[in-house]
């Protein structure tokens, strides 16, 4: 945490230590970074879903959309990683139980100097013990957990500063989509002289799945009639109509559990996915249901989103607000597989008859599965926790009426250590290398401007690692590996699906990547030497 009488000297500071990057003739932009939680690449109207999305789809329409772009495919690494600039080992979270470091920075600290209102609003998960008001942000109003009850306010979200009169929800009318867009609405308020930035981090569509009955009812049948099977042909159609995915791509196969998976003592890694048609109806019926709901909250976020966007246009910001919106990592197959398999669990229970409407409400509290979630990630391959595609690219749109040049797909491909450096610029905002007596971590993304001015984006290796998970992409090639399982290569140019692993064909290249990934993990990560032995009396 860095002392607040340090950003009262940084307010001080020569205007030109504070700009180090030229400011739009419409002045600062606002800006508006919303994150989706376990949102798959496929979800989206606009990347192919079937899902009702019009708001993010009209986004992406006039904006800008990233076929390729990268996540750290977990919750809090990509959130950490996403507000500091720096790779999640750097800033203190190389899985979900850490502490953002003293020497890091995040966006909102960075931001304030500049004069902007620093505004959270949504899902922390950084450690509760250094709440946004600790780092950087004026207001914030959410959870400081992982994952909680969507229909229950207390005790799971809370706010600071107490200045701000709290909301009050009428009895069974607390839903957190909603109460994030309201609390949002609040916090931008009428347009001003001061520029702004929101962080707004939905827990949509993270389990418990929960939604209303009346956005649920919208795809309950279509699901069961459908299916996984049937979901992913037709989102790989609209993808490729779309020009998301080649047109000669064949959809791949359901695929597995992998062998190393959190819950292997189940006792169901490595099984298959079964044809939807293969599942008897009344189960059938159970996991429509899940899909449905999972739908619902997407669909629902879409509306709260719509409701953000109406009052900037409504109130003279929207030109001049940049919009990023993205994915924390990919779908979740957490849980249990297919949604159903781990019999044991007491969220398995087979639902049938007034059970079955119940899933969704406040009383349940389910996932929807393995099955669902390689749906979501049409056609990519595995799911969240791993580098695989599937676990690791986000849908990513940025959308700026006032300043944007490009429009239509990006090059790519892009990571989100890039936020930093694309916010400082976009804000004439310095990232300094100290702060007091603390020397900052150096940023380690690149800046999005040139994507956003229609050029492409300089040469670059992009690394990640998550429990062992870890991949190294250079232009269109990647190796990637499952941890403890050998290195694979794939040619993503031709085989965006990761099915034809061409490690023994390719053997220089796959020494070459490897030893890359080798330096740029013992860059972050240097290994301690030995402590003396200290002689025994």
């Amino acid at each position: 945490m860095i002392p607040s009488t340090i950003f009262a000297a940084l307010l001080l500071a020569p205007l030109a230590m504070l700009q180090a990057a030229e400011v739009p003739k419409t002045g600062k932009p606002n800006i508006l970074l919303i994150l989706a939680d376990d949102v798959g690449y496929s979800d989206l109207g606009c990347y192919g879903g079937e899902i009702a999305t019009p708001h993010l789809d009209s986004l992406a329409k006039g904006g800008l959309q990233f076929r390729q772009f990268y996540n750290s495919a977990r919750c809090s690494p990509t959130r950490a990683c996403i507000l500091t600039g720096l790779h999640p080992h750097q800033a203190g979270f190389p899985n979900l139980a850490g502490r953002l470091v003293k020497n890091s920075l995040t966006i909102a600290e960075v931001l304030k100097p500049a004069g902007y209102r620093t505004l959270m609003v949504g899902k922390w998960h950084l450690n509760e013990s250094d709440p946004p008001t600790d780092r950087g942000f004026d207001e914030f109003y959410g959870m400081l957990g992982g994952f909680n009850s969507c229909w229950q306010e207390q005790p799971f979200y809370t706010r600071w500063p107490k200045e701000r009169t709290k909301r009050e929800y009428a009895k069974d009318q607390f839903y957190s989509t909603d109460a994030f867009a309201d609390y949002a609405l609040d916090f931008i308020g009428p347009k001003s002289r001061q520029p702004w930035f929101l962080y707004l981090a939905f827990n949509a569509a993270h389990f418990p799945l929960h939604a209303p009955e009346v956005d649920i009812a919208k795809y309950q049948d279509m699901y069961f009639k459908k299916g996984w099977d049937g979901i992913r042909e037709e989102r790989l159609a609209r993808q490729k109509k779309l020009g998301l995915m080649p047109a000669g791509l064949a959809l791949p196969p359901r695929g597995t559990t992998p062998s190393n998976w959190s819950n292997v003592k189940t006792g169901w890694a490595d099984k298959e996915i079964p044809a939807w048609d293969s599942l008897p109806e009344d189960r059938r019926h159970d996991l429509a249901r899940r899909m449905a709901v999972y739908a619902a909250m997407i669909d629902h976020m879409d509306q709260a989103i719509g409701r953000i966007l109406a009052h900037l246009k409504s109130s003279g910001q929207y030109d001049n607000t940049v919009i990023f919106f993205l994915s924390d990592n990919g779908a979740c197959a957490e849980w249990d597989p297919f949604g159903f398999d781990n019999v044991s669990g007491p969220n398995n229970v087979l639902h049938t008859g007034a059970d079955l409407q119940k899933i969704g409400g406040p009383s349940s509290y389910v996932s929807y599965g393995s099955g669902w979630a390689s749906a979501c990630d049409t056609p990519l391959r595995l799911f969240k926790h791993y580098g695989q595609e599937g676990g690791v690219r986000t849908p990513f749109i940025v959308h700026w009426s006032a300043g944007l040049k490009a429009k239509g797909y990006a090059p790519g491909p892009g990571y989100i250590t890039d936020f930093m450096p694309t916010i400082c610029e976009l804000a004439g905002a310095t990232y300094p290398k100290q702060v007091g007596d603390t020397a900052i971590l150096p940023q380690e993304g690149m800046s999005l401007r040139p994507a956003m001015n229609g050029q492409p984006l300089p040469p670059r290796r992009i690394f990640m690692e998550h429990e062992g998970n870890r991949f190294v992409r250079d232009g269109d090639w990647k190796l990637v590996a499952i941890s403890q399982k050998p290195w694979e290569l794939y040619d993503l140019a031709t085989d965006p699906t990761e099915i034809h692993d061409l490690a023994a064909l390719q053997a220089g290249r796959v020494e070459t990547l490897a030893k890359a990934w080798d330096q740029w993990w013992q860059r972050l990560t240097p290994r301690q030497p030995p402590k003396p032995k200290t002689k025994q009396p």
